[in-house]
Parts: structure tokens; sequence; C-alpha cells
């Protein structure tokens, strides 16, 4: 199923870019393909108060609308301080602080790995050589000379 791994992971990252253009708190990504049947990553995510989870909740349903992704369920008890999205593959989690707290999902999924966000928002470079390569072979550019 490799395959399926790169799709994961780019909705991941829809998702976390998503939550972080709207400010969520503490972002953390947990893979847990190896000790989960249910999803291959959980997205968990901190919001300041139930309005705030209401915005974060309503931007990712943008995002992964956009990003044409079929949302299995979506679920907000009113005023429960945590909002659910189950996207298959990944399931975000969005709490108010006491929430978190109380349920401590990190915890719980201790056994899952930990991606970095950093890595996880890496832009892929080419080589310092290759660039300096590709610029010695590209033809100059010719422009009006200035008076």
């Amino acid at each position: 199923m490799k395959s399926a791994e790169p799709k994961s992971l780019e909705l991941v990252r829809v998702c976390c870019r998503a939550l972080e253009e709207k400010k969520a708190g503490d972002l953390r990504v947990l893979d847990v393909r190896g000790v989960s049947s249910i999803t291959d990553y959980l997205v968990i995510a901190t919001a300041t108060s139930e309005p705030h989870v209401r915005a974060l909740r309503v931007e990712l349903e943008k995002a992964v609308d956009s990003a044409k992704t079929h949302i299995v369920g979506f679920e907000t008890a009113h005023e429960s301080g945590w909002a659910v999205m189950d996207a298959f593959d990944v399931m975000v989690h969005i709490f108010t602080p006491e929430r978190r707290a109380r349920y401590g999902l990190e915890k719980l999924w201790r056994d899952g790995n930990e991606v970095p966000l950093k890595a996880l928002f890496a832009v892929r470079k080419a080589p310092a050589k290759k660039a300096a390569k590709a610029r010695k072979k590209a033809p100059a550019k010719k422009g009006k000379k200035r008076k």
C-alpha cells in the first residue's frame, strides 16, 4: 500500500496548513499506521475557545473539500470543546485546552511515531551544485542598455 502513503501525508499537510492559518495551537501529528487499524495519521490541535473550535472545523472542512478528499464523518457536540474529522487515512482532533488535557490522546497513542512538522513542511531543494550548474547552462538574458 505504498501508493496510499503519499496521499495520506499530503492530506496531513493540507489539514495542518489549514489549522495553522487559523492559529491552532500545539499542533501534533502522530503516525499510527503500525498501531491502529482505523487510520494512518492523527492530527491533534488546540483551539483557544469554543468559537475557535468551530472556526478551525470550518476551515478544515473547506481545505479537505478543496483537496477533493471525502470526509467520512465530522463530529462536533455543541459546547463540548472537541471536534473530530474522519477522512479515513487521517483523523483530526481539535480540542480546547481543558479537553485536550482531559483526553490525552498523545498519551493514549504514545506507541505511534510523532511526525515533526518541520519535516512535514520541508520543501525539497535541489543540491547547491546542481542549482549552480543549471544557472551556468542557462543563456544570459539580453536586455536594453540603460542610458
